[in-house]
């Protein structure tokens, strides 16, 4: 298996287990929409998709017609389970970002959740997205700023895991304002930028950082390699993401800042 198609194999066994942080980012999904401008009626793509949170707001509260993609069969399976219990129809398909099943001009809305940030080349799952986007329509996205809580905690595993394959870029600059406009180029206008917080209920920092390693893929797996590996190292790593997210704890709250990100589709 080449260096790319195998770090999508690990992406997919990382984050078999997101669906417990659901919850966490489910008042993200709403910020996102309403940035997005999303019309009753549309027809809307939801990018790394997972448990369905965007996907199944979006259906609920504008009444688009949904579709929802990823590549993990069990986010899928529990997304299902939510639309189920919501008693909503979305169309779920079980997909790679960089290669989207579906026709050009197919969606007037194309919306991500820190989902296609996952992505190993961005290039690419940009073309894709933009690609499947009718002319006129609307890509949108929420992202990690790399200077606050989330993007640093990616920071950390960065320090102290190996380093990706080739080729592979950092989800977290997707969370710079820049580096999105450079990306997204002259097939866009309209660029327009918003911020918004989520707060994550933790009894103690480190009742945050022990739910975090039990559910946040790739820190899951790093913790579990250095486990297994070089305790000190795991020491120093779990030091470091305490001291890290004291800074954002209040009132058995962690804060956590994102980036909302809209453009339209040049014709």
């Amino acid at each position: 298996m080449d260096p790319i198609a195998q770090f999508k194999e690990n992406q997919k066994k990382a984050w078999s287990g997101f669906a417990p942080l659901e919850m966490a980012t489910s008042t993200a999904a709403p910020a996102l929409l309403r940035h997005a401008r999303v019309t009753r009626g549309a027809r809307l793509l939801d990018v790394g998709c997972g448990t369905g949170v965007v996907a199944l707001t979006a259906a609920r509260d504008t009444g688009a017609i949904v579709t929802g993609l990823d590549l993990t069969p069990e986010l899928l399976e529990r997304a299902r389970q939510n639309a189920a219990l919501m008693k909503l129809e979305v169309d779920w398909h079980l997909g790679d970002a960089e290669a989207l099943p579906f026709p050009d001009s197919s969606f007037a809305f194309v919306v991500s959740q820190f989902g296609h940030m996952f992505a190993p080349r961005p290039e690419v799952a940009l073309r894709e997205m933009l690609r499947v986007l009718e002319p006129g329509g609307t890509i949108a996205f929420s992202t990690w700023p790399p200077e606050l809580l989330t993007g640093k905690v990616f920071a950390l595993g960065a320090k102290y895991g190996p380093p990706p394959p080739e080729g592979v870029s950092s989800p977290v600059q997707w969370g710079d304002p820049g580096v999105i406009r450079e990306r997204l180029g002259q097939r866009v206008k309209d660029v327009a930028f918003t911020r918004d917080t989520l707060w994550a209920h933790a009894l103690s920092v480190p009742h945050f950082r022990v739910f975090m390693e039990a559910h946040l893929g790739p820190l899951h797996r790093l913790v579990a390699a250095l486990e297994a590996s070089d305790p000190p190292r795991l020491a120093a790593l779990r030091a470091e993401l305490e001291d890290l997210t004291s800074v954002y704890f209040d009132g058995n709250r962690v804060r956590q800042d994102f980036l909302v990100t809209r453009a339209v589709k040049v014709t």
